[in-house]
């Protein structure tokens, strides 16, 4: 498995939105709270993802956006992000690259053989591209602290 380091330049990407747009990690300029979760519609994923909306407001204060990365089709994403009201960048790993590339690939996720899903976890970008922060949790059942993201961020200058 892939080994991301705080200091570390972010992989670059390119992942499918919910509207069936490609979207690069380059296509943003501010920080990026890079926020992996295993799936759409599970009671985990979705009390992470609207507290993540619930908190944009301040973020954007601090300068930075939220993109969420998942496994699910682009399809299911965009289902997940009208019913919570999602009003950030979702994007579907559906073929699993990024997932490994950060070394946040799950194989057999939750007894499925041959299901590969995404560890929870957030990766805080700066806006020249250097991983500032990273956290990943091998229990799905775990949230990321919330207020350590905050405190990341403002840090960041």
């Amino acid at each position: 498995m892939v080994e991301i380091e705080i200091g570390n330049n972010a992989p670059i990407f390119t992942l499918t939105d919910i509207n069936l747009k490609k979207i690069s990690l380059t296509n943003f300029d501010n920080k990026i709270v890079l926020a992996f979760y295993p799936g759409a519609f599970t009671s985990v994923c979705t009390k992470e993802m609207c507290t993540l909306r619930d908190s944009l407001t301040k973020l954007n204060d601090m300068k930075a956006q939220v993109i969420g990365i998942s496994v699910n089709d682009p399809f299911c994403n965009k289902a997940f992000s009208e019913i919570n009201g999602l009003n950030f960048n979702l994007l579907s790993d559906y073929s699993r690259e990024v997932v490994k590339i950060y070394g946040v690939a799950v194989e057999d996720f939750a007894g499925l053989k041959g299901y590969t899903a995404a560890k929870r976890s957030i990766f805080i970008i700066d806006d020249k591209g250097i991983i500032r922060y990273k956290w990943i949790t091998e229990d799905p059942t775990v949230e990321p602290n919330y207020d350590d993201i905050l405190s990341e961020l403002e840090e960041i200058k």
